[in-house]
């Protein structure tokens, strides 16, 4: 209830946050011609509210979904402890109170989606080269468009629904043999006590995980069959969306196939939909990306599009615990800024005015030491310890290593993991002197602000070599990138205002520490004037 009612409350914003911005882009946008412009205004009320309703839709669906499971794991959390009051409180506090409070968070993260990460999306996607490039559309386009999403929708909704249906007495029963397996050899989740009662219960729910595969397929087939209408318009080409109609069923009839463990491939043509296939480089490559990329290719594989559960044997729990999870990762990172900005603070280089500036700027691009800075420099200082300790990865503040073989098995992690890995050997290949390196420092943390850069004298002087100097510039922007990417996600906002506040708590503490010792100072150089003027006068009689 709490999800779904703050879902209401931040949806308006945003929403009024779209209508105040799109007169403007509407008018000066050079993507649609006069006709089209005119039919998307007539049809604006229309589309508004379709958006309206889905927001609405999923909103409900996420407060159902986290109202009901979350309390249901907390309560089999409840019984690791040994004492039965113990599993009783827990059981009903952990369920009810840690529900309300994760609710709560849900609603700050997606108030901070709404107010924060929007606004960088759309800065972002006017600011990007790439956008320039794109052909504008044109009303003569939209019929093909349209016509190609209808027969997406006809085509890939029945059969991604025959395949999905057909093949799930294969999952159910194959997830059953797995399962017992594993709890007949005490293996997998039925390793450790504390999972049995958990993995005994997705026994007896499996097939609801079944239908659940079932229904998330039938989901994903509207947004693939409308894509289709996307690929008519980047190709230029109904016959290619029509291509890349039949293509799609061919796809997931063979992702299914392999996370089932069926035959490779699929019996279904698959034609050639794209003039040629999009470039995956990216702008963070270098020449030292093919040694990196050949080092890593066997780790990071192309997972299946498809929400099917899998049916390989599960990894222990003691396996799962030695792994470094994103969590740990995410924790690093700020306690790293904490840590950064306390010795910042120390050293005079920022002040309690640009922490709470920070706090009063609406947007990031009004504050950027703060916002950019600090996270930037807090990262480089990573990966040059990193370097200087000969780490094939990432060794964290507390001294874990994070490297190819046990980090988070994730995705979203993998799109940040290769390209840092590549960032830090091209700072180990330049082999960068100190001089220089306090420079990046500078750089990285105060950006193109001279005046800061002038005033922190740290011993960093700009390379007089030019190849050095557009080296540091390029790192620096890449770092300036990542983080900006980085601080699009949810949840950095909220866990990041929580160490600018640490950081303004402890300057505050460190002013005050200062303050009574130049006062106690101050009174014990007067007590000790007043004791020799009382001597002396004692003296004197």
């Amino acid at each position: 209830m709490i999800i779904l009612l703050g879902t209401f409350v931040f949806e308006d914003p945003i929403f009024l946050l779209v209508l105040k911005d799109f007169p403007s882009n509407y008018h000066r946008t050079n993507r649609f011609d006069a006709p089209l412009k005119v039919a998307l205004f007539l049809g604006l009320p229309g589309l508004f509210g379709i958006w309206l309703g889905l927001s609405i839709a999923a909103s409900v669906f996420v407060g159902v979904g986290y109202g009901f499971f979350t309390p249901w794991v907390s309560a089999f959390e409840a019984f690791r402890h040994d004492d039965d009051s113990k599993k009783f409180f827990h059981c009903v506090v952990d369920g009810t109170w840690g529900t309300i409070k994760g609710s709560c968070t849900v609603v700050r993260d997606f108030a901070d989606l709404c107010y924060h990460s929007y606004p960088l999306y759309l800065q972002e996607l006017r600011e990007s080269p790439s956008s320039q490039t794109i052909e504008p559309l044109r009303l003569i386009h939209i019929p093909g468009c349209i016509i190609a999403g209808i027969l997406g929708l006809i085509v890939e909704i029945p059969l991604y629904t025959a395949i999905a249906i057909v093949k799930s007495p294969y999952m159910l029963f194959k997830g059953w043999q797995r399962l017992i397996h594993d709890l007949i050899s005490r293996e997998g989740p039925f390793l450790e006590t504390a999972c049995i009662p958990i993995a005994g219960l997705t026994i007896l729910l499996w097939p609801l995980v079944v239908i659940g595969s079932i229904i998330a397929a039938i989901f994903t087939s509207f947004f693939i069959g409308l894509y289709a209408s996307i690929v008519v318009y980047q190709e230029r080409s109904f016959r290619r969306g029509i291509a890349y109609v039949v293509a799609m069923v061919a796809e997931f009839d063979e992702y299914t196939n392999d996370w089932l463990y069926l035959r490779e491939g699929s019996i279904l043509p698959k034609p050639r939909y794209r003039k040629k296939k999009i470039s995956n480089s990216s702008e963070l490559a270098t020449d030292q990306k093919a040694t990196v990329t050949v080092k890593f290719s066997s780790v990071l594989t192309e997972a299946p599009s498809m929400i099917v559960p899998r049916l390989s044997s599960s990894r222990s729990v003691r396996e799962a615990i030695q792994e470094v999870k994103m969590v740990q990762v995410w924790g690093h990172m700020m306690r790293a800024c904490e840590v950064r900005g306390k010795q910042l603070l120390d050293a005079d280089v920022i002040t309690t005015a640009d922490l709470y500036g920070w706090l009063k700027a609406k947007n990031g691009s009004e504050n950027p030491i703060i916002d950019f800075g600090l996270p930037c420099y807090a990262f480089l200082q990573t990966i040059i310890h990193s370097i200087n300790a000969g780490s094939d990865g990432l060794v964290l503040l507390d001294g874990l290593e994070v490297t190819h073989l046990n980090r988070p098995q994730d995705r979203l992690f993998d799109w940040f993991f290769h390209p840092i890995l590549v960032l830090k050997e091209q700072i180990r290949v330049i082999q960068l002197e100190d001089f220089e390196l306090k420079f990046l420092e500078k750089r990285v943390l105060f950006g193109n602000d001279t005046a800061r850069l002038k005033a922190w004298d740290n011993g960093g002087l700009m390379p007089e070599d030019t190849l050095k100097a557009a080296q540091i510039e390029g790192i620096s922007r890449r770092l300036i990138g990542m983080n900006r990417s980085i601080a699009k996600f949810p949840t950095y906002r909220r866990r990041f205002k929580q160490v600018v506040k640490t950081l303004i708590i402890y300057s505050i503490a460190r002013e005050d520490s200062a303050n009574s010792s130049a006062s106690y100072s101050a009174n014990m150089k007067h007590f000790k004037s007043a004791s020799v003027r009382v001597v002396a006068s004692r003296d004197m009689v």
